[in-house]
């Protein structure tokens, strides 16, 4: 699988232990950085980047980290297209694929362990969407971006 990462300084570690994580797994792995932890960037620079390469198909799915999580969830679901979830406990990222088909995972890079980020991403790209009644709710949000933006 094709994954893009990407993470601003407060991430830049977790994002660093995961690269080597998913090669090692088989996984085609996109950095589109940040390249340090001891320069202060801005989540969007690496937030957009990754939402749009899922979108666009040139990823299959998008890994992003920061401090909290939050600011990488908040900017990647401006994309269309994005489902980005934040995940805190790796039990939930199976139902986050489950039931809401997240195709962009985001982390807590100040508040994960390694060990535990390994778990959510392993069920991140193992677990298959359920569609059926999860797919009629996601239609909905697609539908809203069409009409926003149509």
């Amino acid at each position: 699988m094709k994954i893009a990462i990407g993470a601003d300084h407060r991430g830049y570690r977790l994002k660093e232990a995961l690269i080597k994580y998913l090669k090692q797994n088989g996984h085609e792995v996109v950095d589109v950085g940040t390249d340090t932890d001891e320069v202060s960037v801005d989540y969007p620079d690496y937030a957009i980047p990754v939402a749009e390469m899922v979108a666009k198909g040139e990823a299959d799915r998008g890994i992003l980290i920061c401090m909290t999580g939050v600011g990488m969830s908040i900017t990647a679901n401006k994309v269309d297209g994005i489902r980005a979830g934040l995940i805190y406990y790796p039990e939930l990222t199976e139902l986050a694929r489950k039931h809401n088909n997240i195709n962009v995972l985001c982390l807590p890079g100040g508040y994960m362990e390694k060990e535990k980020a390994f778990q959510a991403v392993e069920l991140f790209l193992k677990t298959e969407f359920e569609g059926g009644r999860h797919e009629r709710r996601l239609n909905k949000i697609a539908d809203y971006e069409k009409r926003r933006c149509g």
